[in-house]
Formats: C-alpha cells, sequence, structure tokens
C-alpha cells in the first residue's frame, strides 16, 4: 500500500474532494537561452527567444491548445539577444516554437489575443478592429487589413470577452458591441441595448454568458457598475441582484456550464451566485481586498483566484488551497480542470476522480483498492493475492471498471499501466464483464500518450479527447503539419486517412518548389496509393494553384472519378485529354461541360471554330451531342460544321428549316420577311444542286423560291397580305376569287398547272365567290378536260343545288350522276341514274355504300339489279 499512501500524498484536500497538481513539461523550451531554428528548407531560420508571461500579451487555446504571445509595447521590457522588432509567436503547450511571425508595424496598440473555436487565432487592437491569423504559418486572413468590429467614433476598446466563437467589447464611451460571427470573412457587429452608464461612474470588470447557454440564442453580457450588476442584451437592461447587497464586483467569471458566478467584491468576498443573482450559494471571505490578477473555474466544483505569486483555491465548505509561485502565471480554464502556465512549466490541476480516489486513498479498502493490491501481491508472488480476491469476489465487476477509469485519468504512463494490470488480474474471475473494455481504453491511452509527447504538446485529458472526439484531434494535428501521427492514428482507430494524406500532398508541394515534377510525383504516388479511393483531382487542383501545371497533369491522370478528373483537365488547358476521358466515362452530361468549355473558348478566336468542328468530328458521341444542342438553340453553329464537314444536305435541311420558322413567324404574314426566306431557300436549292442524290430537293426548293417570289409580287400589287404561305392551287383560286384571272394564268403559266387541274381550281373558286354566271360561262368555253365533274363538285360544296342540278345532267358517267344525285338528297333521281349503269354494278354499289351508309335505297336498287341477273 506504499505505492497508495506516495500517490495520495501528491493530493490536497478542499471541502471533501481531493485536487491534485499534475506536472505535465518542465522545463518549457522558451524558458532556456534563444535559439534559432530552421523551420523549412524554403524559408528563413526562426529565432526563438526566452518568454516572460510579464511582459507579453498570450492567450491560450482550449483542449490542450497551442499557445501565441506578443510582446506588450506599453511596457518597458529589457531585450537580450532577440530583435527590437515585436514578432508574433506560436508555441505548442510544451514550449516548442511552431511558427514566428513580424507583427506589422505602424498599426493600433495591440488589446488582446484569443483562439477561436477552429482555432483561428485573433487579435483585437485597441481601436476595435480585428485580425485573423491562420495556423500553424500564421499568415493573415483572408487579407492583413483588419476588419472594423466597432461604429465610428466609439472611442475604442475598454474590455473584451472572448467565447469559441464571438467577441464581446466594451467601449470607451460604455457601449457594448457583440460580433457572434468573428470567423466570417465579414462579420457583423452589432450593439446591444444601451446600459445607461452615467458619465461619473465606471464598468468596474464584465463577463459573458454564451450563446449555447441562454434560451434566446445570444450572448448575455454582465456589467459590474458601482454597486449593481446588470445584465445587457439586444432586447433591454435588466438589474441583477438588487436584494443580495453585493457591492461593488471587481471580477467575475462564469462557469463552464453557464449557470454560475464567482465574483469578487470590492470587501475581498468570493461569491457564488446563479446567473439570474437569485441568491448566494457560498461566499468566502479572502485575506486580501485587492482585485485578483486572474479569476477562473477549476471544473464546477471550486474557482482559483491569482495575486502575484500566490494562487488560492477555494470551494464550497473548508478552508482554501494556496499555491506559491515565484513566477508569474497563467490560468488557461480546461472543461474539466485549469491549465496553469509559467515561464517554465505547464501544470494541470484538476478534481481527484472518484475511482482514483477509491484505490489510492490513504487507507482505502474499496474493492478496486483491494484489486489494486492483489495484482501487486501477484507480481510478488504472495498468497495474499488471493486472499485479497476472495474479499472482492462479490464486487469484482465494479472493481474492475473503476481501476479501468482511473488508469484514463493518469498522466503517467507506469501508472496507466499498474492500474490496467490489476484490471486485467481480475478479468479471468468475472466472465460476465464485457471483454472489449480493457481494448477500449488500452486504444484512447495510446492516442491519449501520443499526443502529449513534448514534440507533439497536447496534454489532452480523457474527458477532453472525448468531448473534443478522435476525428477533430486527427483535423488538429493535420492542421498542425504533424501528418505522419495523424495518419497513424486514423489508421489506429479506422478512420478515414484520406484527410492527412492529402493534405500531407498538398504541403509536400507547397514546400518542395526545387524538386523536379517527375521526382515529386513518385513521392507522392507512394503516399496517396495508401489510402484507396483517394481524390488525386484535389491534389492535382492544388499543384495547379502553385504554378505546377505539368505536375497537376500528371497527378489527374490517376483519378479514377471522371466527375472530378474532367473539370480540372478543362482547367489546366488539357480540352482534348477532357474529352476523351468524358467520352469513355459515358456521361453526357461530362460530355456536353466540356463540348460548353471548349466552345466558349472558341468563341473569343476567329479560326478557332474549324479546330473544335474538327475534334468533335472525329468522335461520334461528342458530334451527335452537339449536334444535338446545336438543332434547338444554335442553327448557325450547326449550319458551320455542316459545311465545314462536307454535310452539304444536312446544311440544306437546315436551311429549309430556318426557313420555315421564318414562315412561322407572325411578322411574316405582312410581307416583311420573305427576302431572308427567299434567300435561305436559294442558299438550299445551291447546296442540293452540288450532290447528285438530291435533284428531286434541288427542284422543290427552286420552285418554292419562285413562288414565293410570285406571292409577294401579288400581294405587293394587290396590297392583301394573303398570299404568302400558301401552295400554287391556293395561290391560282385566291387569284381568280378576287376577279385577278391575268394573275392566275399566269401562275398556271409558270408553274406548268395541267388543265385537268386548272378546271377544278377555277370552278372551285368561282363557287366560292358565288359567281355562277362566270362559272356557266366557263364551262362553255370548250369541252372541260376532265368532264363536269368539278363543276357539279363545286356546286354541292357551296350547297347551291339548282346550280349542281345543271351540271349533273351533262355528266356522262351514270356513276357519278346517281352519286351527285344521292349527295344532293334526291333519292329517286340517283335510283333512275344508277338503273341506267351498265356492268359496273358491283363497283356502283360499293361506292353509294361508301358515300350514303346502309339505307332502303341502296336494298331497292341490289334487288332490282338481282332481278334483271347483272348483281
Amino acid at each position: 500500500m506504499s505505492s497508495s499512501v506516495s500517490v495520495a500524498a501528491e493530493w490536497d484536500l478542499l471541502s471533501d474532494r481531493f485536487y491534485r497538481r499534475i506536472t505535465i513539461y518542465s522545463p518549457l523550451p522558451w524558458s532556456s537561452p534563444p535559439t534559432t531554428t530552421a523551420s523549412s528548407s524554403s524559408s528563413p531560420p526562426t529565432t526563438t527567444g526566452r518568454l516572460d508571461l510579464s511582459t507579453h500579451i498570450v492567450a491560450a487555446a482550449p483542449f490542450g491548445g497551442p499557445i501565441a504571445a506578443v510582446r506588450d509595447d506599453s511596457k518597458i521590457v529589457q531585450l537580450h539577444s532577440e530583435p527590437s522588432r515585436r514578432r508574433l509567436l506560436l508555441f505548442s503547450s510544451s514550449g516548442h516554437p511552431l511558427a514566428s511571425s513580424p507583427w506589422t508595424p505602424h498599426l493600433p496598440r495591440l488589446h488582446s489575443l484569443a483562439f477561436s473555436s477552429s482555432l483561428n487565432l485573433l487579435a483585437l487592437l485597441s481601436d476595435g478592429s480585428l485580425l485573423r491569423f491562420r495556423l500553424p504559418d500564421l499568415k493573415p486572413i483572408p487579407n492583413p487589413n483588419p476588419t472594423p468590429l466597432l461604429p465610428p467614433a466609439s472611442g475604442g476598446v475598454a474590455d473584451a470577452v472572448f467565447w469559441g466563437g464571438g467577441v464581446a467589447i466594451l467601449t470607451e464611451d460604455n457601449r457594448v458591441v457583440v460580433t457572434a460571427d468573428v470567423e466570417a470573412d465579414d462579420p457583423h457587429p452589432r450593439e446591444l441595448a444601451d446600459p445607461g452608464v452615467a458619465e461619473d461612474e465606471q464598468v468596474l470588470c464584465m463577463a459573458v454568458v454564451e450563446p449555447q447557454f441562454v434560451m434566446s440564442g445570444s450572448p448575455e453580457v454582465l456589467l459590474a457598475v458601482g454597486d449593481r450588476v446588470m445584465s445587457v442584451d439586444e432586447d433591454g437592461v435588466q438589474l441583477l441582484g438588487e436584494a443580495l447587497e453585493i457591492g461593488p464586483v471587481q471580477k467575475m467569471a462564469v462557469s463552464p456550464n453557464g449557470k454560475l458566478l464567482a465574483a469578487f467584491a470590492h470587501d475581498g468576498r468570493l461569491l457564488v451566485i446563479p446567473t439570474d443573482f437569485s441568491r448566494i450559494i457560498f461566499e468566502y471571505e479572502c485575506d486580501s481586498a485587492l482585485p485578483p490578477d486572474q479569476i477562473a473555474w477549476c471544473g464546477l466544483d471550486s474557482v482559483l483566484l491569482y495575486w502575484p505569486e500566490v494562487l488560492l483555491m477555494v470551494g464550497p465548505n473548508g478552508d482554501p488551497v494556496q499555491y506559491n509561485y515565484d513566477e508569474p502565471i497563467m490560468l488557461i480554464p480546461e472543461c474539466d480542470g485549469v491549465r496553469i502556465l509559467s515561464n517554465s512549466s505547464m501544470e494541470f490541476l484538476h478534481r481527484v476522480p472518484d475511482c482514483t480516489t477509491s484505490i489510492f486513498g490513504i487507507g482505502s479498502m474499496s474493492p478496486a483498492a483491494l484489486l489494486y493490491d492483489a495484482r501487486d501481491h501477484y507480481d510478488k508472488q504472495s498468497a495474499k493475492a488471493y486472499d485479497n480476491y476472495q474479499l472482492i469476489s462479490s464486487s469484482l465487476p465494479e472493481a474492475i471498471e473503476a481501476c479501468i477509469d482511473a488508469a484514463g485519468y493518469e498522466f503517467d504512463v507506469s501508472r496507466q499501466h499498474a492500474l490496467l494490470n490489476a484490471a486485467t488480474y481480475g478479468l479471468p474471475f468475472c466472465s460476465q464483464f464485457p471483454q472489449g473494455r480493457i481494448q477500449e481504453m488500452c486504444k484512447m491511452l495510446r492516442v491519449l500518450n501520443a499526443v502529449r509527447d513534448p514534440e507533439i504538446g497536447m496534454p489532452l485529458t480523457i474527458q477532453q479527447y472525448k468531448l473534443l472526439t478522435a476525428t477533430v484531434l486527427v483535423g488538429r494535428l493535420i492542421n498542425a503539419n504533424q501528418h505522419l501521427l495523424a495518419l497513424r492514428i486514423s489508421e489506429y482507430l479506422s478512420l478515414n486517412p484520406e484527410v492527412a494524406i492529402m493534405h500531407w500532398a498538398c504541403e509536400k508541394i507547397a514546400a518542395s518548389t526545387a524538386i523536379p515534377d517527375i521526382v515529386l510525383l513518385e513521392g507522392l504516388l507512394d503516399k496517396l496509393r495508401l489510402c484507396k479511393g483517394i481524390s488525386y483531382a484535389a491534389v492535382a487542383a492544388h499543384a495547379d494553384n502553385s504554378g505546377r501545371r505539368k505536375l497537376a497533369a500528371m497527378l489527374v491522370d490517376h483519378e479514377s472519378q471522371s466527375s472530378k478528373q474532367i473539370p480540372l483537365l478543362l482547367s489546366i488547358d488539357e480540352q482534348d485529354k477532357a474529352l476523351q476521358k468524358s467520352i469513355e466515362s459515358g456521361d453526357t452530361d461530362l460530355v456536353y461541360l466540356v463540348l460548353f468549355h471548349i466552345w466558349q473558348k472558341v468563341a473569343v478566336e476567329k479560326n478557332a471554330p474549324l479546330d473544335f468542328f474538327g475534334i468533335i468530328n472525329a468522335r461520334p458521341l461528342a458530334r451527335d451531342l452537339f449536334m444535338t444542342y446545336a438543332r434547338h438553340s444554335k442553327h448557325e453553329a450547326l449550319k458551320d460544321f455542316f459545311l465545314s464537314t462536307g454535310r452539304l444536305q444536312d446544311a440544306a435541311f437546315l436551311l429549309l428549316k430556318e426557313s420555315r420558322e421564318l414562315e412561322r413567324n407572325p411578322v411574316a404574314s405582312k410581307g416583311s420577311i420573305h427576302v431572308p426566306q427567299v434567300r435561305l431557300i436559294d442558299q438550299a436549292y445551291r447546296l442540293f444542286a452540288e450532290t447528285k442524290e438530291h435533284l428531286f430537293e434541288s427542284k422543290s426548293a427552286e420552285e418554292h423560291a419562285k413562288l414565293l417570289r410570285v406571292q409577294h409580287n401579288l400581294e405587293v400589287s394587290t396590297k392583301q397580305a394573303i398570299f404568302l404561305g400558301s401552295s400554287v392551287s391556293d395561290t391560282i383560286k385566291t387569284c381568280i376569287a378576287m376577279g385577278n384571272e391575268r394573275a392566275a394564268v399566269k401562275v398556271k403559266s409558270e408553274f406548268k398547272v395541267p388543265d385537268k387541274r386548272w378546271y377544278w381550281l377555277k370552278a372551285c373558286a368561282l363557287a366560292t365567290v358565288g359567281n355562277w354566271d362566270a362559272l356557266e360561262a366557263f364551262s362553255k368555253e370548250k369541252k372541260p378536260p376532265g368532264g363536269f365533274k368539278p363543276f357539279v363538285e363545286a356546286c354541292i360544296d357551296a350547297g347551291q343545288k339548282l346550280e349542281a342540278v345543271k351540271y349533273i345532267l351533262k355528266l356522262t358517267n351514270s356513276a357519278e350522276k346517281s352519286e351527285a344525285y344521292e349527295r344532293l338528297g334526291m333519292h329517286e333521281e340517283a335510283k333512275a341514274a344508277a338503273l341506267q349503269a351498265d356492268n359496273n354494278g358491283d363497283e356502283l354499289f360499293s361506292r353509294l355504300k361508301f358515300t350514303l351508309g346502309q339505307n332502303a335505297l341502296i336494298d331497292t336498287l341490289r334487288d332490282r339489279f338481282s332481278s334483271q341477273g347483272t348483281y
């Protein structure tokens, strides 16, 4: 049990709980004389001097994150060997230098530094403007110019409080401005309600209840003014704790869960109250009425107060615990404790977990303590090991669980081993205990021990690790350029290693400007092949952005996903290869993407269309897709393509299609576009004429153009836009109907209209306008070549029964005469005409039945012919 006593001797009792202060890193490298280190082959050496917390403005990121510092220009500092010009310094939590950057001169005075939740470094200047720096190279983002957060004439920054994603600023004229999106390229600060601070009053201190702890979702700012505390938000100002008579508050700190407030009053009392100031939970009178330099929560059970050389930890009951320091320190609150940073060491102060207390507590006889002691006896081959087992056999699962949990809270590796060995000793005697519990803890401890190494410098506890998650931890290692460790952790925890390998590849390209592309490619492929399905296109895009286009072209050849490969090929001017890859993929969307990209590039070059047509004509899929698209929107481009590739007939058909579209245009009815329409048809005619296989199309186009010219002349002479778009027959009929028979005869002559057809057209036109005298005169001019049937049909269609009968009598064909009578409803005459028919009875009956349908007349005629033996 002597080992347990030595462990418990390091603890401090506060109320009924134990706390321990663990030295994580000591001494810190920055406590040594100044050194010069080379950061990379392409960057100049970085000089790291001694870091004194009392002469620097310092910020530390939570979850064991890095530390940033800038020399405070408001203090007189004795320089040793470091340069006089200020620099922005970045260290790991173990004190190892990570980066250094010159601080821009002529900027307003630096007020404070802080880290955002995504580990960007924020620098708030005294005029209320903000600078952001990317880690780990400390490059300003989005640009080196500060972003203003305060309205003009606000007087500058009096105080400021940062939280993960925002900052609350108290201005010199006692206004409160909150910015909840400080990581955005264009943050949006907003001013809260006026707190109403009088000119003779002073804001003593301020604190912020973070948005996630407020029902409204907006931060709540607490201001101590005089002997009152007020809550300020967007909706208004509320006085808090008037009935408590707290008095002037000089320091405040909100607990990690946002429910409690630690306040140091003017009379030296430390008060812990709810954030709604409903009551005082407990208070403690300090020996000094001077306000502490720093105040912070250590978990949820105690509060730390720091004065120069004295750190006081106060709990709800009992005497406080005091720690003495002969050098300045900085308190860095964590979710489960406080990191204490000094010039020479990094410590962690936290409450001792109950599982650890049950094992290492002095005089503890808990099952976990007996199991731990049993393992010690077993290693010494003592029979007492079995005696201890018999004492705890009924509580063995709880004892094993306590040993495993206690191992997770330890920073000392040998103590981790001892506790896990104790758990494995009891495991064979407890079959119902989960077998994977120890393996799970071993995995977590291996990861934690790896990142706690001083070369890495991330002193995470197991609670912080669980809250941060393994994925985020790997991301932080990648951003810190710890690619090998990030890759090994990803593989060990079965996480996707793609992010680590890709980030390494991009950094390798950026840092290897002197290495030839071929050599660098081989090195990159050796690592990229470790991860199946990795995006070579993303790495190639980075290479292209870094000015290494040849390397990008070689890398993108290894990309398996066409949707990623082809856009990058286009961006590096590899159009031919992009088109070929898109065709091979079979994805028409990708083919169209390449075609449109090439076509847009062609649009600015005069001779490029021919090259484009030659490229796609050799690839059937690309050619067909281009033709499909161009038929709907780019007729000129399609026509040029047909002409350039010798497809004259296709170009001619396209011209005819364009002419039809002009014809359907409403403007065409006014005769205003007949010229372009005729020109298109003439062009089609000439193209058809150059091929022997399209003589019919050539003749048709020629005739169509001639007809359009004739129709246009008719519209001009008659001043009526009724001819364009009609056929030769309709044109003749319209001319006759208008009484312009001379023009009709001319059209008949030019287009060689047969006489038989001419009679049909003229008879129909005269009947349409009701010119029966002219129709009769026309029928007597000479014997119609087709008989008088056209006259009969024209009269019947016009509904003129009497006129029709005149011409029916002149019909020589009895069948035609019978049909005409029946259409006029003259059934007896139709019957008589049918009786005069000769041996064509079958044909006549069929035609009558088709014309009239089934009726009594058909039956009568059939009977009559049957009796005569003709049917």
